[in-house]
């Protein structure tokens, strides 16, 4: 099979996976949503205050709680299935878009889904909301990169997938900080171009990153 072929039924695979458990739908974005309820009671119930909070704090839970999307695939990747990935001759690079590809999908879903909550909850400024057609992809192929590449390393080192969110966590800085600020800046009638580049840039920076480590990363867990 051609290269993205490959990629392709790697996607296929993880995403058929998830329509059968439905994780993310009925456990992730609930336990998400509970949080961003639970921010008022513990700040007050000031509208304006909640308005301005509203952006910033829904890309942290989409950081956060995004980590628990990317577990869930490397709690099902497990030893015999890489095992059998690599007796059918899958190119690791493939292997990697694959599954970059279809955690990037299910981040974008969890966005999706918990977006009405934080617009019910929080009733943020929706200037320019158009933007987000572009943010959301960017934000959540950053999050798929990094839930690829993490689980790579720490399967390669043969440490727990705990590990991850430790890595994670610093290296999605520039996401959030692209995220908050494009929207900020859309509030404030500013070019958001500047860090909607910051976010193409960690995009790519990260993609090209996973596809070199692919190989050497799936060599050193032989």
């Amino acid at each position: 099979m051609s290269f993205w072929r490959q990629a392709f039924e790697i996607a296929r695979k993880d995403l058929l996976v998830e329509s059968r458990t439905a994780e993310v739908a009925l456990m992730t974005v609930p336990f998400a949503a509970v949080g961003l309820i639970l921010i008022p009671l513990a700040i007050g119930t000031d509208a304006p205050l909640l308005t301005d909070l509203g952006p910033g704090l829904f890309w942290v839970v989409v950081l956060l709680f995004g980590v628990l999307v990317i577990l869930r695939k490397s709690a099902v990747d497990g030893g015999p299935q890489r095992d059998l990935v690599r007796l059918l001759g899958i190119d690791p690079a493939a292997r990697f878009a694959g599954a970059t590809l279809a955690t990037s999908l299910l981040v974008l879903l969890f966005e999706v889904l918990l977006g009405p909550v934080v617009i019910a909850l929080y009733n943020p400024a929706l200037d320019g909301w158009g933007w987000l057609f572009i943010i959301l992809p960017l934000v959540a192929t950053g999050m798929g990169l990094l839930g690829s590449l993490t689980g790579g390393v720490t399967t390669s080192l043969g440490t727990r997938t705990s590990l991850t969110p430790l890595l994670i966590a610093p290296l999605a800085l520039p996401l959030l900080l692209g995220a908050t600020q494009a929207l900020e800046s859309l509030e404030r009638g500013r070019s958001i171009l500047p860090w909607l580049a910051l976010l193409a840039a960690v995009d790519l920076a990260l993609a090209v990153t996973g596809v070199l480590a692919a190989r050497p990363l799936e060599e050193a867990i032989i």
